[in-house]
Parts: structure tokens; sequence; C-alpha cells
């Protein structure tokens, strides 16, 4: 079940200590002499404030609800029930183990029964679910379940390909490697068929109108 409560939405504990601007700015502080280097020193002065304000927009996706955006939905069809899909969505995340970034693209697909929802709002689901920390099983299985959730169409089905810094700049120094992960619900987890044109669709070449 997609949770629509704010305080879980926004990743807040609801018990109202969440640590204030100034306290994440002491935190870079000390993390910046714990490497260290010196806060005080001209050229980072200013940087606790800057990293605080980055963070803000890189984790954006704490204070927003993905399912609201899959809310404006239409159902003015047109008996329309082919799938319906948006490949080739570039995204930032960040690993919840070391905090790095993790760079790729999420391709998704659905069947609609009832209805349908504007491509924009599901690149957006995309979008809040990334600026969050995560791994990537997790992400593509949030995407895919929220589509479900609300649009309640015939099937779903998401993958993502991407490359995490986390093995690439550190530890095994991997560069070049990505990693798929897949979910399939409905109709294409249950029919063989569907899923392989659903495959075929997101790795046939470039169009003209993509480059």
């Amino acid at each position: 079940m997609i949770s629509t409560d704010p305080a879980q939405s926004s990743g807040a504990d609801g018990g109202g200590d969440r640590p204030s601007r100034e306290e994440a700015e002491g935190a870079i502080r000390t993390l910046i002499r714990w490497i260290g280097d010196d806060p005080s020193r001209e050229g980072l002065l200013d940087t606790p404030a800057r990293v605080a304000r980055s963070y803000e927009e890189i984790f954006a996706g704490y204070g927003e609800d993905p399912v609201e955006y899959l809310r404006g939905t239409f159902e003015e069809i047109e008996g329309y029930d082919e799938m319906v899909v948006l490949r080739d969505i570039r995204f930032e995340s960040h690993c919840e183990h070391h905090m790095m970034p993790i760079i790729g693209h999420a391709h998704m697909a659905y069947l609609p029964d009832k209805r349908l929802v504007g491509i924009s709002k599901l690149a957006r689901l995309v979008e809040v679910y990334a600026k969050r920390m995560q791994i990537q099983e997790k992400l593509t299985a949030q995407i895919a379940h929220a589509l479900q959730e609300v649009l309640n169409p015939r099937g779903v089905a998401v993958v993502i390909e991407a490359a995490h810094q986390c093995m690439t700049t550190r530890g095994v120094h991997k560069p070049g490697v990505s990693m798929v992960t897949s979910q399939m619900l409905g109709a294409f987890r249950d029919d063989a068929k569907t899923r392989r044109e659903f495959l075929a669709i997101i790795h046939a070449p470039q169009s003209p109108l993509e480059s």
C-alpha cells in the first residue's frame, strides 16, 4: 500500500525533532574537519550552507507525495487498450548505503483499463522517488506499485538501468558497469508475449524524434 500520509511522504518521524538548518550546517562543518580540512578557511566558509541547499534539492522527494502526481487521470480513452510506454526517463538518485550518485534511465509501461494519466506525471513519479536515498530494487518496485495502485491498469512494467558511483568511483572501482532491475505486474508478468513486446520497444533503436 502506498502511503499518502504527509509525515510518511516527507520522511518525517512525526516527533518534531527534525534537525534545524543550523544543525545541518554544523554537521557539514564537522565532516569537513573530520576529513582533515578547515571549515573556517576562506574557500570553505560558505560550503556548509551550499551543501545544505543542494541537499534540499537532491532529496526533495521526501517532501512530495508521489501518488498525488497520478491523481489527475482522465477516462476519455476512446477504447484505447494497448500499452502506453515511456522510455529513457533520465534520473539521478543517491544510494542509501554510501550516499553516492545513482545515474540512469527508467522505462515504464502500463496497459490501461479505464483511465490514462499524462505522460509528464509518469516522469514526475520517477523523479519524486529518485530524489530520496534509495536502492535500485526498491526504486523500481515503488514506481511500479504506485502506478498499479492509482491507475488500476491491466498491467505495469518498469525497467531501470543505472550506474552506481559507490562501485565505479570507490570500492571495487569498476567503471562502465550498469545494473538492470525490473518489476512486472499483471499482464506483463503473466503474458510472455506482452512482456516481450514491452522489452522490444524499450530496446529498439532511438528514433529521430528522440535524438
